[in-house]
């Protein structure tokens, strides 16, 4: 059967699979220490082969990422206070939550571990998106609102970058890089 042009039908065989062998290893790794999961392991509990996997991610660790960076997408919209200062103090203090806790950073060195620039790319893809929406909201109020670059830079990196070398922020810390890209665009 040939793929049409353009790729695989979305929601055929092939997003089964990804289904399959994502659930599969996030399976695995909450019950197994994450240096026993192995690509066969996941092929069994998955019901493919591990050539499907090899094919279709090559290595362990692209897979791990690959599965990571799902995890990482969004669930919903950020949470709307009335100010795009409170909508991005919230979702900053989240997103530092959420990425220092354990499974949090294990995501991060999975996607970081991966040899191609996708994952990362894709997470901070999702991280500008959920941004954009703070910032459509508050320009539609009239507010002034820094460039998403700045909160890139002067927010979210500096959070990532303390998680991996150091120790996670404090909520107070998260509050005074959100002040400091608001100061910084007034």
């Amino acid at each position: 059967m040939a793929e049409r042009e353009g790729g695989p039908r979305p929601g055929g065989r092939s997003a089964r699979v990804q289904a399959s062998v994502h659930r599969a290893t996030r399976d695995l790794l909450s019950r197994m220490d994450r240096a026993a999961v192995t690509i066969p392991l996941i092929a069994a509990e998955a019901g493919v082969t591990p050539s499907t996997i090899y094919r279709r991610w090559g290595e362990l660790n692209e897979l791990l990422a690959d599965v990571a960076v799902e995890r990482l997408r969004p669930d919903m919209v950020p949470v709307e206070t009335g100010s795009g200062r409170g909508d991005l103090l919230a979702w900053a203090e989240q997103y530092a939550e959420e990425m220092a806790s354990g499974i949090g950073r294990e995501m991060i060195r999975d996607v970081l571990a991966a040899e191609g620039e996708t994952g990362p790319r894709r997470c901070c893809g999702y991280a500008r998106q959920q941004v954009a929406v703070i910032a459509e909201r508050a320009v539609a109020r009239g507010e002034a609102f820094p460039e998403i670059d700045m909160i890139l830079d002067r927010v979210i990196a500096p959070i990532i970058y303390r998680i991996l070398f150091d120790e996670a922020l404090a909520t107070e810390r998260v509050g005074a890089l959100v002040g400091n890209a608001f100061s910084a665009c007034a």
